[in-house]
């Protein structure tokens, strides 16, 4: 017997090389006349904002710039944004960047619309109603925020992360480009890969994984371990950025179905309370959570094993799974990402903290192949650090 399922995502995808030419087309398929355009502040030096305002202006569109997008951003900026949207009257929301400036999009679309604010929308169904058409157009290959009904913010006073989770996220129009990916330093493109990877890997393995998200995330996994070494070694090569993105997208539309799971919730209070990076924080774990879940998913982790190039044949159940994780180690390595829990200044002392914070962050924990406990949580901080 099939396992019921159903499937959702962005309302509509539109993948390849110069798909950003065609982003004012978009806005008026949407009937946009003012589009309100949330930019990630780290794409001021790459030109894309100059283009993305001469492509909409000389459409006869009236665009605003909102370029205030961080990483990790905070939960006030949603609502400034919003605040900035209504003030010029704006019909249509565009995210271009990270998944920061994508997920900081998605809430200015729904807080504008409902005219609420952002604390209220915090956690899962809480936005009341549909917000502003939104378009996503992401310039890194990592995050799949361009696909998803999740937007994630920092609580600097509480210093925890927190997410917003309501269908009324999912975008209008995710517009990929692996174009725009070519101006991504080998740093960054390192952890937002393995970010992706982790996506793909969690959702194939969540217990709430079906056979339709499952082929997609393994399709993810294979792409993001074969091309994801050589756009961090040779970032110019289109050929393997477009492959990136496009696992990227697989994996996030793996993740918006089936969810994802240990990893994300160890690594929120890692963000919170460090501000380590959440691509970052989730390479830093996520070697240590596979090898926790290994005997809750051997078949699966076999599975991962031979998409990663690994030859599992006639080995044992286990010893071929393990694989899996020697795999992903080595991709880590060789993509120069060297850091450790220690290298962010965190300590054994907060281990049991942490465990306590991650537990708060009951829904991935809940699709994890295998119980965590709190002791099971320091112990797998331990063997991250």
């Amino acid at each position: 017997m099939v396992k019921p399922f159903a499937f959702t995502g962005a309302k509509r995808i539109v993948f390849g090389r110069a798909a950003f030419d065609g982003l004012a087309g978009q806005v008026r398929d949407l009937k946009g006349s003012r589009p309100f355009v949330v930019l990630d502040r780290n794409l001021a030096a790459t030109g894309i904002p100059d283009r993305l305002e001469a492509l909409l202006k000389d459409a006869g569109l009236k665009p605003v710039l909102f370029d205030r997008a961080e990483a990790e951003p905070r939960l006030e900026l949603a609502d400034a944004g919003a605040q900035a949207a209504l003030k010029a009257k704006c019909d249509l929301v565009v995210g271009v960047g990270g998944g920061s400036a994508m997920d900081l999009a998605k809430a200015v679309a729904v807080i504008a619309a409902n005219r609420g604010r952002a604390a209220d929308y915090l956690g899962l169904g809480k936005v009341p109603g549909p917000g502003l058409p939104t378009i996503m157009v992401p310039t890194t290959a990592g995050t799949g925020s361009e696909v998803t009904f999740t937007a994630v913010f920092m609580r600097k006073t509480l210093k925890k992360k927190e997410g917003m989770n309501s269908p009324y996220l999912y975008p209008d129009v995710a517009l990929l480009d692996p174009l725009l990916t070519l101006s991504l330093p080998p740093g960054p493109t390192a952890t937002t890969g393995i970010d992706a990877l982790c996506h793909a890997i969690e959702s194939f393995t969540s217990i709430n994984a079906s056979p339709m998200s499952e082929l997609l995330s393994l399709e993810a996994i294979g792409l993001i371990a074969e091309n994801l070494r050589t756009c961090v070694h040779d970032g110019g090569n289109v050929e393997a950025r477009e492959q990136m993105l496009l696992g990227s997208l697989y994996a996030g539309l793996g993740l918006a179905n089936a969810g994802v799971t240990a990893v994300h919730s160890l690594s929120y209070p890692l963000g919170g309370r460090y501000g380590i990076p959440h691509g970052m924080a989730n390479t830093l774990l996520l070697p240590a959570v596979m090898a926790y879940n290994l005997p809750g998913a051997l078949e699966k982790f076999t599975i991962i094993a031979e998409a990663m190039g690994e030859i599992p044949d006639d080995l044992p159940l286990r010893e071929a799974a393990c694989l899996a994780i020697e795999a992903v180690e080595t991709l880590i390595e060789d993509c120069g990402i060297t850091e450790t829990l220690g290298d962010f200044d965190v300590r054994e002392e907060d281990f049991p903290a942490l465990a306590e914070a991650a537990l708060t962050v009951a829904r991935p924990l809940a699709n994890n192949p295998r119980k965590v406990t709190r002791e099971d949580a320091i112990q797998i901080y331990r063997d991250a650090f």
